[in-house]
């Protein structure tokens, strides 16, 4: 776990050495990751699953290796129950339309979060316009932390489902899934929890958890873009139509009749992202290598520290206070607008992420138009921080 595994920290943004703290948005890759597609590409490339000669059969085997490590980093309880998607996206509109759509009833309903990314709200707000469903929200305190007592009210006789995030990206708030997915279950609601910040920071036991669906996205794992896992409970995988319909999801095919493939094969329709899902593969190795719990402890003090040190900078608001947090701080800037602050940190070489964050309900929660999140992985320095700190004091007096 070292800093010189990323080569991508070593650029420079106008004539400074590069500051990266936009790793909510995409994290950088080790270089494992980038020699694992590179090899692919140079020494094994093929298609996978359909051909006998040696190229396919060894690029099936670092495909199919790649599901075996992420089963691993979420204590899945098979390979088998993990099937590639594109990302969370992909992974929760899976679920909406193939799960969910086919079994919910008009009037019935559906719970989010107030905190939910628009990739956890706007499929299920699709869902119950296709099927009369209703979409209800749990609300957040003034902390960004869930009022998870009133989910005993929420959820009624007539609630089907509840997705819910894990990490949220704008709040940083570490939600109690294995509490909020007991609370489910207890009254027979199906549970699908956002997985996509808390993967790489959080130690992730889809079994201890419990719940029935999880979704993982790559570039936020240290892994490529475009790929990522949705992990499910395999008898509600089994019991699920395809989502696509092409090759490698069929048995067998005939103008009469289509006999679909076991899962998670089922749900892989056409030749996938091979090298995303070998380089996905390299990051969850890259982690299990490095240990959850050594990258946890670093992400955890750079948030402390930076916490600490923009506390006392004058007219600075943090966005999000809950106890139980990733390394993720949204904040305001007295009398400077988050877009203007980030346009001038960027002249610093400082990279942060400013708007909504796709997350609009929550940021309208706070009565601001938009924020400036500063996001930080293992490899960010202290040192980093004090230079950051210091060029937002700057940024403050160009407004004065």
């Amino acid at each position: 776990m070292n800093r010189s595994d990323f080569p991508c920290l070593n650029v420079k943004v106008h004539n400074k050495p590069l500051v990266y703290f936009d790793n909510a948005a995409t994290a950088q890759r080790p270089q494992s990751v980038i020699d694992a597609i590179k090899n692919y590409y140079e020494q094994t490339n093929a298609n996978v699953h359909r051909g006998v000669h040696q190229l396919s059969s060894d690029a099936t085997d670092l495909f199919e290796q790649a599901r075996i490590s992420m089963a691993k980093l979420l204590n899945s309880p098979s390979e088998k129950n993990l099937i590639f998607t594109r990302g969370c996206t992909e992974g929760v509109n899976l679920v909406a339309q193939s799960f969910v759509r086919s079994q919910i009833k008009k009037g019935e309903e559906i719970i989010v979060s107030e905190m939910e990314h628009h990739s956890n709200i706007v499929p299920w707000q699709l869902v119950c316009e296709q099927t009369g469903a209703v979409l209800k929200v749990l609300p957040f305190d003034d902390n960004g932390e869930l009022e998870i007592e009133k989910l005993d009210e929420l959820i009624t006789d007539k609630t089907r489902f509840l997705a819910v995030v894990h990490a949220s990206n704008s709040l940083g708030t570490i939600n109690p899934i294995k509490q909020i997915v007991e609370k489910a279950h207890a009254k027979g609601v199906h549970v699908l929890v956002d997985g996509a910040q808390a993967t790489a920071h959080l130690n992730i036991d889809v079994q201890d958890l419990d719940c029935d669906f999880y979704t993982v996205s790559g570039h936020k794992m240290y892994g490529p873009t475009g790929i990522g896992v949705l992990y499910g409970k395999m008898e509600h995988l089994e019991s699920m139509p395809p989502y696509h319909g092409g090759g490698e999801m069929i048995s067998h095919v005939t103008f009469e009749k289509t006999v679909y493939n076991a899962v998670p094969a089922k749900f892989e329709a056409g030749t996938p992202n091979i090298a995303g899902a070998i380089g996905l593969g390299a990051a969850a190795d890259y982690i299990l290598q490095h240990g959850i719990e050594n990258i946890n402890k670093a992400d955890s003090e750079l948030l402390h520290y930076a916490t600490e040190k923009m506390q006392k900078v004058d007219g600075l608001r943090i966005i999000g206070t809950a106890k139980n947090k990733v390394s993720v701080v949204s904040f305001t800037l007295e009398g400077v607008h988050p877009h203007d602050l980030g346009t001038i940190l960027d002249h610093y070489g400082i990279a942060i992420r400013t708007g909504h964050h796709c997350t609009m309900p929550a940021i309208k929660h706070f009565n601001v138009p938009a924020t400036a999140r500063a996001s930080f992985a293992f490899y960010n320095t202290k040192d980093e921080i004090d230079y950051f700190i210091k060029s937002l004091e700057k940024a403050r007096e160009m407004f004065l």
